[in-house]
């Protein structure tokens, strides 16, 4: 079965790696970047030699993204985006294919196991099932 596992972070976040601390987000040091990096890394690998990866990526940082609508003519309408209203974005993901929700649940621990800088918020790691009866799974 497939699953969604998604990270959250939040704009803060993003500006904390880059450096710059705010209130609830102290600033990482390379090493902090390079501890991360590290975990997921070996979370991505291990996924892989176990046939369990189907896919994953970090995002870029929420201030880069946009929201999308329709006009009356059906053309898209770009706005900056998401706004302050959001508490948290999704910051990456995996698609993991395994035989249950428990199994999801462990490699969803471990991606919350990875090593913050002391003070930095900790947000859970979101499950969900891939939905598989609309027919258009990959």
């Amino acid at each position: 079965m497939k699953y969604m596992l998604m990270v959250l972070g939040k704009q803060a976040d993003y500006d904390a790696m880059s450096g710059k601390a705010s209130s609830g987000s102290p600033a990482w040091s390379e090493a902090d970047l390079k501890a991360m990096f590290d975990h997921m890394s070996a979370l991505n690998d291990d996924l892989a030699e176990s046939g369990e990866w189907v896919d994953g990526q970090g995002l870029t940082e929420p201030r880069q993204a946009r929201l999308v609508t329709a006009g009356a003519d059906g053309a898209p309408v770009i706005s900056d985006g998401p706004y302050g209203e959001a508490k948290e974005v999704l910051a990456g993901y995996w698609i993991v294919d395994v035989p249950d929700f428990a199994r999801a649940a462990e490699i969803a621990a471990r991606a919350y196991a990875c090593p913050l800088p002391e003070g930095a918020p900790h947000y859970p790691v979101v499950v969900q099932p891939v939905d598989t009866t609309s027919g258009t799974e990959t």
